[in-house]
Formats: structure tokens, sequence, C-alpha cells
């Protein structure tokens, strides 16, 4: 699975809108680490832009 993929799962997974069959199709994956990485990067930047809207909110 090309990290490309991963990061579309990942970011159908935080949304809660993911398909079943996409589902199913990652637990069949060989490796985790594109999944960890692309979950990892998308929490950093869910956190960075959530602190940059309270920035500018606060301003």
């Amino acid at each position: 699975m090309s990290i490309i993929q991963a990061f579309k799962s990942a970011a159908a997974a935080f949304f809660g809108v993911q398909k079943s069959e996409n589902h199913k199709q990652d637990f069949e994956s060989d490796t985790p680490f594109p999944f960890l990485l692309a979950g990892v990067i998308l929490a950093i930047g869910l956190v960075l832009l959530l602190v940059t809207i309270v920035q500018i909110v606060l301003a």
C-alpha cells in the first residue's frame, strides 16, 4: 500500500467516513507503518491547525 493511500484511509478514519471495504483492505496490509506515519502526521497537522485558529481568534 502506498503512503498516499494510507493518508486517504487515515483521513477518512479521522472523520469517521471510511467505507467498510476500505477498512477491510487496510487490515490486509503487510505492514502498519504507512498508517502509523499518516496518523501521526495528520494528528500533528490537526493540532497545529487548531492552535493557529485559536491564535487568530484571540488576536
